[in-house]
C-alpha cells in the first residue's frame, strides 16, 4: 500500500503523491475484533467491570438457606451436612493416607457442594434479578 506524501495544488488541479517507500498513517483493520459498546478512560470495555456483582447478602443467605435444609435429619436419621462433617473426621483420622476412591466422603463432598453452590448460584439470580428490576 502505497504512503500519500501531502497535497501538490496547481492550476486548478490536486494531485497526491504518493511513494511505496514511506510506512502509511493509516492502521490495518482487524477482522476479528469485536465491536465494544462502550470506552470508558481512552479504555474499551465490552463489558461492565464489576461483571460478578458480588453480594454478602447473598453468600449469608445463600449459605444459610443451604445448611437449614441439608441439616434436616433425611438419610437413615442422619443429616447430609453431619454426615459430610463425620466423613471429613474420619477421613482426617488417617491423615497423611488421602481418601480411598471407594469412601462414603466423595459422596457426601460432592452431593454437600453440589447443593451449595446451586443455592447460591440461584440466590445470586434472585436477589440480582429484585434489585435490578428484572422481575
Amino acid at each position: 500500500m502505497a504512503a500519500s506524501l501531502g497535497t501538490v495544488v496547481g492550476l486548478g488541479s490536486t494531485t497526491r503523491l504518493t511513494s511505496g517507500f514511506v510506512r502509511s498513517t493509516v492502521n490495518a483493520r482487524n477482522p476479528l475484533r469485536l465491536a465494544c459498546p462502550s470506552v470508558r478512560g481512552g479504555k474499551a470495555t465490552c463489558f461492565e467491570r464489576n461483571w460478578l456483582r458480588t453480594d454478602y447478602n447473598v453468600i449469608g443467605f445463600g449459605l444459610i438457606g443451604w445448611l437449614a435444609p441439608s441439616s434436616i435429619p433425611a438419610i437413615n436419621g442422619n443429616s447430609l451436612t453431619g454426615l459430610f462433617f463425620d466423613s471429613i473426621g474420619q477421613e482426617l483420622a488417617h491423615f497423611p493416607t488421602p481418601p480411598a476412591l471407594t469412601s462414603q466422603f466423595w459422596l457426601w463432598l460432592v452431593t454437600w457442594h453440589l447443593g451449595l453452590f446451586i443455592c447460591l448460584t440461584f440466590g445470586q439470580i434472585g436477589f440480582k434479578g429484585r434489585t435490578e428490576d428484572y422481575f
